[in-house]
């Protein structure tokens, strides 16, 4: 069982998790019976690198050139309760069409209808703004006031004015939506690592009701 800690860097606050399971659809997923925070993101937005880094673990998740690489909804257990789970990336050209309605079609099956759902984070890649998949769940979220924390990730490739802009054109585009916070962020570099950690942290902690 992979296990990370949040010592693993110091006195740096990460989420301390251990691998639970992996299950191909929403009926094999564990007993919705603690709130969970979903990690999504189009293949190669670096979602398994942000992951190892919120946890100081380069264990968490699997990393490959090779986008795609997850195939399954992969859940971990939070020390502090609560759960994070790896969802299927989206976009990736290179695979069947066939497997990539099938991923597509577990990831809207488990966010459409998961009881235990409780915030969702979108990770992008901030040189590829407004992408098919992240406006879609975006606007999925706001139209479900679903808690959404959308990571431009990558910003250690733009030069600072670059990254402003690109924040605030987002920050724009959903001033209108309270529950959706958008933060610069370098799965390379830890910028935004400690406010990610403190809204993920916040949003397992918060009430939620799961179905018995």
């Amino acid at each position: 069982m992979t296990r990370s800690s949040s010592k693993d860097r110091g006195s740096v606050d990460r989420l301390e998790v251990s691998f639970l399971t992996s299950a191909p659809s929403l009926r094999q997923c564990p007993a919705p019976d603690m709130p969970e925070i979903a990690f999504a993101g189009r293949s190669n937005a670096g979602k398994s690198s942000v992951l190892n880094r919120l946890t100081g673990s380069r264990q968490t998740a699997k990393v490959s050139k090779t986008p795609g690489r997850t195939q399954l909804l992969n859940f971990f257990s939070v020390a502090d309760g609560g759960r994070l789970v790896d969802l299927p990336g989206y976009g990736y050209a290179k695979a069947a069409r066939k497997t990539q309605k099938e991923w597509q079609r577990s990831v809207n099956d488990y966010l459409s209808n998961r009881d235990a759902l409780s915030a969702v984070v979108l990770v992008t890649d901030i040189r590829h703004p407004n992408q098919d998949f992240d406006v879609d769940l975006i606007d999925w979220a706001v139209a479900s006031a679903m808690p959404l924390l959308v990571l431009l990730n990558k910003a250690d490739k733009l030069g600072r004015n670059a990254q402003m802009k690109a924040l605030h054109a987002l920050q724009r585009a959903v001033a209108e939506a309270p529950l959706v916070r958008v933060l610069l962020f370098s799965a390379q570099s830890g910028v935004g690592t400690d406010e990610a950690v403190g809204w993920v942290r916040e949003r397992l902690g918060a009430d939620h009701q799961v179905a018995p």
